[in-house]
């Protein structure tokens, strides 16, 4: 029953209309979701999303203070916080909902993993220094293989991203794909 997840994280309405370097992953992101499909991978989106009222917006988190500040982009409820439409979402496919930067976090993704009997993540989406390296991370600590598809993540600081993906990702034992690989 073991298998491969392809997770495509924070690809959602309100970044991808704000962050050019995010809109620019979405044609590489659904081109990664369909080669998953056809493998009979398990294909996850995830999306951040806090509720209106700031009840999950903790006083000592400046981080998720600063994208709660931010407006409707994060909001539930908010049409910022659906999935970007350029990447071919199916039926099949999950949707995961997050509240801090590892997709893990405040989401049922470990159970829809653990239930899938997968054993082995490809990371992928923005930014790489926020949702990708915290999710990676965290998979690893949940004694998940960890691929990181590096031609679909990106980081608004560039020698940020060639940083984690040349120097400390492969570091910590991730292996780093490309689209094409995973096709």
């Amino acid at each position: 029953m073991a298998r491969s997840a392809v997770l495509i994280g924070d690809l959602q309405v309100g970044i991808t209309r704000n962050y050019p370097f995010a809109a620019e992953l979405v044609p590489r992101a659904a081109a990664l979701a369909a080669a998953a499909r056809e493998r009979g991978d398990l294909v996850v989106f995830v999306r951040t999303q806090l509720r209106v009222n700031g009840a999950d917006v903790s006083p000592l988190n400046a981080g998720v203070q600063a994208i709660f500040a931010m407006g409707d982009d994060f909001h539930e409820g908010s049409a910022s916080v659906e999935l970007d439409p350029g990447l071919g979402r199916e039926p099949r496919d999950v949707v995961v909902t997050k509240k801090r930067a590892s997709a893990f976090t405040g989401s049922d993704l470990d159970l829809v993993l653990r239930s899938s009997g997968v054993d082995t993540l490809v990371v992928a989406g923005v930014a790489t220094s926020a949702m990708v390296a915290a999710t990676a991370y965290d998979a690893a600590d949940r004694d998940l293989r960890v691929h990181v598809a590096s031609d679909v993540c990106a980081d608004p600081v560039d020698a940020v991203h060639e940083f984690l993906i040349g120097t400390l990702f492969p570091a910590r034992g991730f292996e780093i794909v490309t689209a094409s690989d995973r096709a």
